[in-house]
């Protein structure tokens, strides 16, 4: 591991103030750490924001503010979130492992870098990494990669459940940083790769994450649901965050973002149009499933998640049906 300087920070806005040129927040440590170890993060400075006063959750009228500080296990298991956003509590429970959930935080969460083999191993090319290197991906080992919202440059997906669940609830980012203070909505946070894969989200250098929003819960019943190849502390597959207001026989409101198929949380904004006013069947969950994965782009050895995705948002729909 290379030597590096640590400071920690006394508040949000001394954070901002070390930051710079080879400078990292450090929050839980569970991905950042991680990749210092493997040779892929290389900072200079490391400064520390894990005890930053950002360890809140609050009500505020409607509306309930998450510190950015705030432990995954603490979320999951907090009264307000699990009566008021129990897709979330599910999604983040459905990520990692007690252990790491102890440690892991909010902001880290929704900042981890992707889990692609390439993207973790030094000595192989990765435009993530090195900028114009290229993909061996595309060619070699993609079975778990995107389908959606990739492109040549980049095929790597965002691990986070958390920030799938968030994405269906319209939730808002708050930042502070050298230009100022402002609010991201998610979706929004993250990039699709582009030809800038190595731009995770849409942040600026020095930026930190204060705080996620959330606006009163959407009408409706609500699901997590996550596919993967062992119960425990393994990336999706395909996941879905759910929501679906059915009023006599006809869908009054849906909201639906997937995990596991793309660089970013996937909005499924066709599947959304397709369903709303529609009748809530499985026939038109279907149709709107395959609206939405028309566009997909899946490599030879993971064309499975498309129909996998597809069964997935009929299925959860289904459930979520009165």
């Amino acid at each position: 591991m290379k030597t590096f300087e640590y400071a920690r920070a006394a508040s949000p806005s001394d954070a901002v103030r070390r930051s710079g040129p080879g400078v990292m927040y450090l929050g839980g440590g569970t991905n950042l750490v991680d990749l210092m170890r493997l040779g892929v993060a290389q900072p200079d400075h490391l400064v520390d924001v894990s005890r930053l006063p950002l360890d809140a959750i609050e009500q505020a009228g409607d509306r309930l503010r998450i510190g950015a500080a705030v432990r995954n296990s603490d979320l999951a298991a907090d009264p307000l979130v699990r009566a008021r956003y129990p897709m979330l509590a599910r999604a983040v429970l459905s990520g990692a492992s007690g252990q790491v959930r102890n440690m892991a935080t909010v902001a880290g969460n929704l900042l981890q870098r992707t889990r692609c083999a390439y993207f973790q191993d030094v000595s192989r090319p990765c435009n993530k990494r090195r900028p114009g290197s290229g993909c061996p991906a595309i060619d070699g080992d993609h079975e778990n990669l995107a389908v959606l919202g990739r492109s040549d440059a980049c095929v790597a997906t965002h691990p986070s459940d958390m920030a799938v669940a968030l994405a269906a609830l319209d939730a808002e980012v708050h930042v502070t940083g050298p230009g100022g203070d402002r609010i991201i909505p998610m979706p929004g946070l993250h990039r699709l790769p582009g030809d800038a894969p190595e731009r995770d989200t849409v942040l600026e250098p020095g930026d930190l994450i204060t705080a996620v929003e959330l606006p009163p819960p959407p009408p409706g019943a609500s699901a997590y649901r996550k596919v993967r190849e062992r119960a425990s502390f393994a990336f999706a597959l395909v996941s879905i965050a759910a929501v679906l207001d059915v009023r006599d026989g006809a869908v009054a409101g849906c909201r639906v973002a997937l995990g596991g198929v793309a660089h970013a949380p996937w909005r499924a904004g066709r599947a959304e149009q397709a369903i709303i006013g529609g009748p809530a069947t499985g026939e038109a969950f279907l149709a709107a499933a395959e609206a939405e994965l028309d566009e997909a782009r899946p490599l030879p050895r993971n064309a499975f998640k498309v129909p996998l995705a597809r069964n997935l948002i009929v299925r959860t729909l289904e459930e979520l049906t009165p």
